[in-house]
């Protein structure tokens, strides 16, 4: 039987570890606590939300059609088409950058907030479940809309947790469950 510290089912003894191999079974098990802890899934959560709408910035920046910020401004040209086409690449990529920039902010905000909110949901309640999502979308929903008042709050509250179930639900679904799986 292999009981801690009595050695492994091989016969060795703990003396004959080799120490590279401790190492690594050391380094697995504190980035297993690291992954484990809300300040990490915190960062992770943010950090991802941060690279993905930075991406989702610049694809919907570079499908818009109309207009970048600056023409059309008291004082500016009329319409983009009137610029030169160095003028003109310029401000498209200096457009594209600034809602890059404004997605990846918001994204990793909402992200980092979530995660957080539903890390600590899930350490408070001791369990792991779809009603730790719903309370975290209910959550970081009604403080994203804070800002627009009491029914905006509930609104919020109640479309974030409504998104939240929804993805839960389906994550948490069975994969060799085909019938009820609305994409297949």
């Amino acid at each position: 039987m292999a009981f801690p510290g009595m050695g492994g089912m091989g016969g060795r003894s703990s003396a004959e570890v080799d120490p590279q191999q401790l190492q690594e079974q050391q380094m697995i098990k504190y980035m297993q606590m690291a992954m484990e802890s809300c300040p990490a899934k915190t960062v992770i959560a943010g950090t991802m939300g941060f690279g993905l709408g930075g991406v989702f910035g610049l694809f919907m920046s570079s499908m818009r059609y109309d207009t970048p910020l600056g023409a059309g401004l008291p004082g500016g040209v009329g319409t983009i088409s009137d610029l030169p086409m160095r003028e003109q690449i310029k401000r498209g990529f200096k457009d594209m950058g600034k809602a890059s920039w404004s997605s990846a902010k918001n994204f990793g905000y909402i992200g980092a907030v979530f995660a957080g909110t539903e890390c600590a949901i899930e350490g408070l309640r001791a369990t792991n479940d779809l009603y730790n999502g719903v309370a975290a979308g209910c959550a970081t929903g009604g403080w994203l809309a804070r800002s627009g008042g009491p029914q905006a709050v509930v609104v919020g509250c109640a479309g974030f947790a409504a998104f939240s179930a929804a993805i839960d639900a389906y994550m948490r679904m069975d994969s060799n469950d085909r019938a009820a799986d609305p994409i297949i």
